[in-house]
């Protein structure tokens, strides 16, 4: 029996590893390609808002899907999908860097986010069905600081990679760690679902919602192009309130919706969510948009630029799992609002830099946003999943992914609409071309610190304490 229980122990913690491995893949594609973005855009002769949709389309089919994702798992499987998606993503990986067209690159980086939106929402849940309440806090702590760590690291690997080699290896790479994860999966993840009660697919949910992001992300890339009040832009805002509305309502009409709405009756896990939004909406305008202001106005090359955002991936490796722990012992809802208001201070520390800033001078805003994101994403992932029953916790770990997708591509159509809007007003005004972009920069920052402001507020106001009724029992003795 002692054997037994030491057995169950040892692989619960091999299953976290695991689930790690992979996970730090996936986020890895988030920031990876920021970099190399530049690269990509001589070498494929594509323009801004294509350039905008390599990243967006990876991070909107991720969003549309994470849903349904989480939903799979807890119907056929969460190791079956879990695996399924790793396989998808990996072969897309390897079309991505064969790609030779704008096309074809965003083709394969929206598939690449289908396969990472079967995978996601696995990771948590497992960890969640496999550790009980007393341990879940520091398990979801390391599992979101591997999360934040691949998000920080990815800039430095790919201007390197991009540096070195040429842009195609940021995604090659994917290949043979895809390979090892398949391996890993199979042989160290336990399978489950959820056996509570009937299960099914929610299509109304998943279409309408997909239509509503869809047209709401277009709209916001392709306004500049076509113009703010231009009939085009116009129809797909109309069409985004529709769907979304129509999204809401069908969930709440579903005998078995995609979306649980009954699940944001509770204070905490809505102000999570709210919080996992707003975060990485203001986080991907500095992720993305600040490493092509050090390459085209700063003139540094893409492993500069990628290493200056290291003490991110420092300080998040430090905290991150000192915040789960913390959480653990005092709840999630002042880490929460002390880290998002250290990110607004992030935000408006950047809202100062100059067309000759240097590393030093952006250094400070660099260290701010890695202690806030630290002590922000590990207690916002276990107040969601302490908020909410383990039955649910493919749901659960659904939604909260979602929000924080959705954050991703909200984040760089927003900030490069704000960006782009104010570059062009700058430039009537008679600024030259690194003076406007800076302009638009900077005041991006400025937007970013309020709404981080209004995200520390939510914390603050819904955020309570959480105690999961059930202990989880080790998935081994049930597989």
């Amino acid at each position: 029996m002692r054997a037994r229980i030491f057995a169950d122990e040892y692989r619960k913690w091999w299953t976290l590893g695991a689930l790690s491995f992979a996970l730090f893949m996936i986020m890895l594609d988030n920031t990876i390609v920021n970099v190399a973005l530049p690269a990509i855009k001589s070498d494929l002769g594509i323009g801004t808002s294509e350039l905008e949709w390599v990243v967006t389309a990876y991070a909107l089919t991720f969003a549309v899907l994470l849903l349904t994702g989480g939903k799979l798992g807890d119907l056929y499987g969460r190791r079956l999908i879990f695996t399924i998606g790793l396989v998808v993503f990996t072969l897309s990986s390897l079309a991505c860097g064969l790609s030779s067209s704008a096309t074809e690159l965003i083709g394969a980086r929206a598939v690449q986010g289908v396969g990472s939106a079967l995978m996601m929402p696995a990771t948590l849940s497992i960890i969640s069905a496999t550790f009980a309440a007393r341990e879940r806090g520091t398990a979801i702590g390391i599992w979101a600081g591997v999360s934040a760590m691949a998000l920080a690291i990815g800039p430095l690997l790919g201007g390197v990679i991009t540096e070195h080699i040429s842009w195609n290896w940021i995604f090659y790479v994917n290949v043979p760690i895809g390979v090892l994860g398949v391996v890993a999966s199979i042989v160290v993840v336990p399978e489950s679902r959820d056996t509570s009660h009937e299960q099914r697919l929610d299509l109304p949910g998943l279409l309408t919602s997909g239509i509503g992001l869809l047209a709401l992300v277009y709209a916001l890339i392709e306004a500049h192009s076509f113009g703010w009040t231009s009939a085009r832009i116009l129809s797909l805002f109309v069409i985004a309130a529709i769907a979304l509305a129509a999204f809401v309502y069908v969930e709440m009409h579903q005998r078995l919706p995609m979306l649980d709405l009954t699940l944001f009756r509770d204070g905490t896990f809505t102000g999570a969510n709210i919080v996992a939004i707003l975060v990485t909406l203001a986080m991907f305008g500095i992720f993305v948009f600040f490493p092509i202001y050090m390459q085209t106005f700063l003139h540094w090359s893409p492993i500069q630029s990628g290493a200056a955002l290291l003490p991110w991936t420092i300080l998040i490796v430090i905290f991150a799992p000192i915040a789960g722990r913390l959480s653990d012992r005092v709840g999630s809802r002042w880490l929460m609002a002390g880290g998002m208001t250290t990110v607004a201070l992030c935000c408006l520390e950047l809202s100062t830099v100059s067309v000759n800033s240097g590393f030093w001078r952006m250094l400070p805003g660099f260290i701010l946003g890695g202690l806030g994101m630290a002590f922000v994403m590990t207690p916002m992932s276990a107040a969601v999943m302490g908020a909410a029953p383990v039955d649910k916790a493919g749901v659960a770990s659904g939604v909260l992914n979602t929000f924080r997708q959705v954050g991703v591509a909200l984040g760089i159509a927003i900030t490069g609409a704000i960006i782009t809007n104010r570059e062009a007003a700058a430039a009537r005004a008679g600024a030259d071309p690194p003076h406007a972009f800076v302009h638009g920069l900077t005041f991006g920052m400025r937007v970013s610190a309020l709404i981080c402001l209004g995200a520390a507020v939510a914390a603050a106001v819904l955020v309570r304490k959480y105690r999961h009724a059930e202990q989880a029992q080790p998935l081994a003795e049930a597989a």
